[in-house]
């Protein structure tokens, strides 16, 4: 919405963002851009039309680049800049490590989304070739044009929530594939326990009764049918109790009890496959799932 002036919010928040991108990379300063690899760094110089004033490969460690804004900034001075900003694509670790090394040297640090350098890449002279030596002008041009963003400040609470975000997308990863495994071991010797349930990985019942089915039979669902279905809900309530949960979805225990005399599915590979179901009910929790919360039913 705009205020009468013909200026939106948006409009003002770009603004401010660019005002505050062009504090760290002022016309006054040359830019260094880096393109950051294990052992070899690309590190260029330019204006800000990216002339490339002066380029240099560093057969070195990340650790071991303050040697490469030294040489950059004395090169810069030499053409006359007050300055240098130093920009890089966020690469693994790499890219704190260079921002640490300038910020020791009083250097305005930035980073460019690798996206970005793909797309300038292909524009640059309509093909996907990638090398070091582009890579590194296209990241000092990128930033001239203010095609970038201001890293994330180095803290302690900042370095958790990086840690912490890493593990929960490797748990997302685990139980993903947790579920694929358990679903393609039930279409194989089960497939009608599937259908008992809308959603049945999501279900804390179902999870719940295919644990105390496992528990129980081994493969053998003439086991649970002998309990009949007043004994086998009395069995789900107590998993339920024992998981943390409240009332099961009667609707879906009807229906896996009804499902234990379907004869589809695998019967040979019973035995066998069950077990391994089995094995990943035993945890004492549902199934894992993508949802943080299961549902009631």
């Amino acid at each position: 919405m705009g205020d009468g002036s013909g200026v939106s919010r948006g409009d003002r928040n770009r603004n401010a963002r660019l005002a505050r991108l062009r504090v760290l990379v002022p016309a006054t300063n040359a830019i260094v851009g880096i393109d950051l690899a294990d052992k070899k760094q690309m590190v260029v110089v330019t204006d800000h039309d990216s002339k490339v004033l002066a380029r240099k490969t560093f057969r070195c460690r990340a650790w071991d680049l303050g040697a490469a804004l030294d040489w950059a900034a004395e090169r810069a001075a030499a053409r006359g800049w007050a300055g240098v900003t130093v920009a890089c694509e966020p690469t693994e670790h790499r890219w704190r490590v260079l921002g640490q090394l300038a910020a020791d040297r009083a250097m305005p640090f930035v980073c460019v989304q690798p996206m970005l350098t793909s797309w300038a890449r292909r524009s640059e002279d309509l093909t996907s070739d990638k090398t070091d030596e582009k890579d590194a002008v296209l990241i000092a041009r990128l930033t001239a044009q203010l095609r970038c963003y201001v890293p994330e400040p180095v803290d302690e609470t900042w370095g958790r929530l990086r840690h912490l975000g890493a593990r929960r997308e490797q748990l997302i990863i685990e139980m993903v594939s947790q579920i694929q495994q358990i679903r393609a071991l039930l279409e194989c010797v089960r497939p009608a326990a599937l259908d008992t349930a809308k959603q049945p990985f999501r279900s804390r019942t179902w999870a719940a009764a295919m644990t105390a089915i496992c528990q129980r039979d081994g493969g053998d669902l003439a086991r649970t049918r002998r309990l009949g279905a007043a004994r086998f809900e009395q069995a789900v309530r107590r998993e339920i109790t024992r998981r943390g949960g409240c009332e099961p979805s009667l609707r879906i225990l009807r229906h896996l009890f009804t499902a234990l005399t379907d004869p589809t599915g695998v019967t040979a590979h019973r035995p066998v496959r069950w077990s391994g179901s089995r094995s990943c009910c035993r945890t004492g929790r549902p199934p894992p799932t993508s949802s943080p919360t299961p549902r009631p039913g």
